[in-house]
């Protein structure tokens, strides 16, 4: 099963594919976030289709105490706009990820623009890869 991860951004929405059997994801080109969910979940499901996904996982970006604030509820509604669409999708908690890609492109030695232009694509992977652990885990 092919997964198309994504990580929803106000300005840029990151994508990643991993096969869920291999559980190792690769970042693609980010789409520019066109300011209206419907549109951004028609572009989603183009690439999704382009990369022959099966399922959609999107980042769910959850508090730290675990509950769910105006961003996921934002997720949630790009996922229902994927699902009016045919799409099958499948919410990841993101919680920390775009944090946590920071810190690898940074002791991998990227310059600041070079880790601007790919934190959105390595937090995708990082959703993908916690979802495919969970997975994995019986989660």
């Amino acid at each position: 099963m092919r997964m198309l991860g994504v990580d929803l951004g106000r300005k840029r929405i990151g994508l990643a594919v991993m096969p869920l059997e291999l559980g190792i994801a690769s970042p693609r080109s980010n789409l520019d976030a066109s300011g209206t969910l419907r549109k951004d979940a028609e572009s989603i499901l183009a690439r999704a289709r382009q990369e022959e996904a099966d399922a959609i996982v999107i980042g769910l970006p959850l508090n730290d105490d675990g509950s769910e604030g105006s961003s996921a509820r934002i997720s949630r509604m790009l996922g229902q706009h994927l699902t009016d669409l045919g799409a099958t999708v499948i919410f990841q908690d993101e919680r920390m990820t775009s944090q946590e890609a920071e810190n690898v492109m940074r002791e991998a030695g990227l310059k600041v623009a070079a880790q601007r232009k790919a934190v959105d694509g390595e937090a995708a992977c990082l959703i993908l890869e916690r979802y495919a652990q969970g997975v994995q885990n019986g989660a």
